[in-house]
């Protein structure tokens, strides 16, 4: 897992207040990455939804209701 690359597309989840697609990420990091690049990126992890449940899991936590 490349885990500098799901800490920012975990926080371009986070922040977004409409719909999260991989044009609206490339757009956000001004090209840093194209949006075929992140497509591609995250159809490396199989286990994608995992590997980024792992990293957000903790900040839902902070703010989920008991």
């Amino acid at each position: 897992m490349n885990k500098a690359f799901f800490d920012l597309y975990s926080d371009y989840i986070i922040s977004s207040f409409g719909k999260i697609t991989a044009t609206g990420m490339s757009e956000l990091i001004e090209g840093e990455l194209s949006h075929d690049q992140i497509t591609n990126r995250l159809r490396m992890y199989p286990s994608g939804s995992k590997d980024l449940w792992e990293i957000v899991k903790p900040t839902i936590r902070e703010y989920e209701d008991n």
